[in-house]
């Protein structure tokens, strides 16, 4: 009996989260791998964040909470976007949810009527694209060139809103690419989005605290304030505070959006985890330092990872400026038995033990991408094996 609707069957589960499943199967059977398939912090969860959820349990916070969030965390988020973003919202223009990715279904729940058209900006996050499908939106893919350092060019955007555009899903530092959009970028971006009113823009900024070499980041809301009655921010805990198995996501954005999203919620959910959420209260109002600690030693395996990959031939890696991924392109190394990036990362996990994710998946063919986000040491030897692997490849590499 086949149980999938057809509007199921144009999703496919998360590529990343598959190919980690794959490499720890492989891995409980007695395989060496390295999986650097899973964007995942590999620090611990701060230990005053930690604490925080357990004296929460203590006090009895084990009810439903508010299905938008608690007052105390949803407050806490108002004074972040303040602080960090000069960005200013009141309590219902917030919600808080399982995770960013709710946040983002509940917000095309919401808005999406069949039809509707999204514009996403590939490379992107997996995730976007198979949320629009399965609401049934049409995902719309705009290609972000190498050459322009894989940001969204303003022509590019308007040369593919129609009449029937309902949002522009923006992510920066990006996942796969670790492309930085600066303030001139996105106020470019802006300008051309000013002509066409009926187009929201969902600005994702999860990885907010990972940018390097001193680069400012730049959220879209406040670059441009008079867009923000059209502007839902995302963002969350999980990669700034190493906090992805808590689940907590949140969302800004005009009152009206926040009320349907939260009543899409109430049917899904009925809120996040109280314990969770008392955790990212701790999170955003405690100290802070972590952040730094955090994003020095993502620049520092970036940087690792650079090193070694210049030093491969056929391979080829431009500068993330955020986030901790590395989109490597091996366009030069593919044909005959390996024709392209998914027979590529198929054979890498098989030759050298090392689980890696195909651009394809990210509308980037040619391309793969690997987490950097693990310690040095296991970096290294994950660079040892590709760079082995490779040299392997009886294709002559100019």
């Amino acid at each position: 009996m086949d149980y999938a609707t057809s509007r199921l069957k144009t999703v496919k589960a998360s590529a990343s989260a598959a190919i980690s499943v794959k490499a720890k199967a492989m891995a409980a059977a007695g395989q060496d791998v390295i999986d650097l398939g899973l964007g995942e912090p590999d620090f611990d969860t701060p230990a005053h964040i930690i604490e925080a959820a357990h004296q929460a349990a203590l006090r009895g916070e084990t009810r439903y909470p508010n299905t938008q969030g608690t007052a105390a965390l949803r407050a806490a988020v108002v004074d972040k976007f303040r602080r960090d973003n000069g960005l200013t919202f009141a309590a219902d223009q917030v919600i808080v949810s399982n995770g960013a990715k709710q946040v983002i279904f509940d917000a095309m729940m919401a808005t999406l009527e069949p039809g509707s058209e999204v514009i996403l900006c590939a490379p992107y996050f997996d995730s976007y694209r198979n949320i629009v499908s399965v609401i049934g939106g049409v995902p719309v893919t705009v290609t972000c060139r190498v050459e322009e350092g894989f940001l969204l060019q303003s022509a590019d955007l308007e040369s593919a809103i129609t009449s029937k555009t309902r949002w522009v899903l923006l992510n920066s530092p990006s996942n796969p690419s670790g492309a930085v959009y600066r303030s001139q970028d996105f106020a470019a971006l802006g300008e051309a989005l000013r002509r066409h009113p009926h187009v929201l823009i969902l600005s994702d900024e999860i990885y907010e605290g990972i940018v390097f070499d001193g680069a400012p980041f730049a959220s879209f809301a406040a670059v441009c304030p008079d867009l923000t009655d059209r502007v839902l921010t995302v963002n969350g805990v999980s990669k700034a505070y190493a906090m992805t198995g808590w689940r907590i996501g949140y969302g800004a954005g005009p009152k009206g959006l926040i009320a349907a999203m939260t009543t899409v919620q109430s049917q899904i959910s009925s809120g996040a985890c109280s314990i969770a959420q008392a955790a990212a209260l701790a999170a955003l109002t405690g100290p802070q330092d972590c952040i730094e600690t955090f994003r020095t030693a993502y620049q520092r395996r970036r940087d690792l990872v650079m090193g070694h990959i210049a030093q491969i031939p056929g391979l080829t890696l431009r500068n993330p400026g955020g986030a901790f991924y590395a989109l490597i392109d091996c366009s030069a190394l593919l044909g005959g038995d390996i024709p392209d990036d998914v027979a590529f990362t198929a054979w890498l996990l098989k030759a050298a033990g090392l689980a890696t994710v195909p651009g394809s998946v990210y509308e980037t063919p040619g391309y793969f991408r690997i987490s950097t986000a693990t310690d040095d040491a296991t970096l290294t030897r994950a660079m040892g094996r590709l760079a082995k692997a490779v040299a392997t490849l009886s294709k002559d590499i100019p």
